[in-house]
């Protein structure tokens, strides 16, 4: 008697131990269940892990997410690299450069639109000039001063006159 009780001890010390190992449960990439006493690869994402030691199981419902049918959603899961330092630097040198070229871009249309006001505030004072009636000279190719004739003037704030329709 003294054996048999022994012995249904010893079997129940054995069954109770070998369920008390670190059980580790996972959904590999090709959807299949993986158990183990080790844990998974680190190449499994966090959330491919359905039960870990000390951890809490996931509920049926979402196990069954789990495997869906060849989506588009989960091969695109499977393509998407962890998130290392040499990522998050690679991010944040992308997102560096975006801004060093929005800043860049942000700078030329300031320096236009100044050289556009500037060029609007010229045209406006010689439209004044010409409209004054006072005699414009020039000075051509050689050298020599010649003042311009009434059509001259007239083209030159017809000219003017365009110019400043974009200001």
């Amino acid at each position: 008697m003294l054996i048999s009780r022994l012995a249904c001890s010893l079997l129940l010390t054995t069954i109770f131990c070998a369920s008390a190992q670190a059980q580790y449960v996972w959904v590999d990439d090709k959807g299949n269940k993986q158990y183990s006493d080790m844990p998974p690869p680190k190449s499994v994402p966090k959330d491919k892990i359905l039960k870990a030691p000390g951890g809490v199981a996931k509920p049926a419902a979402a196990v069954a997410e789990d495997k869906p049918a060849s989506s588009a959603s989960d091969s695109a899961a499977k393509l998407e690299k962890p998130v290392t330092t040499a990522s998050k630097n690679e991010d944040f040198n992308k997102r560096k450069a975006e801004q060093a070229e929005k800043d860049k871009k942000a700078e030329e249309e300031k320096t236009a639109a100044a050289d556009k006001a500037k060029n609007c505030d010229r045209a406006r004072n010689y439209q004044q000039t010409l409209n004054s009636g006072i005699r414009i000279s020039r000075t051509d190719k050689n050298g020599e001063k010649s003042f311009l004739s009434d059509a001259q003037r007239e083209q030159e704030a017809a000219d003017v006159k365009k110019a400043l329709a974009g200001c």
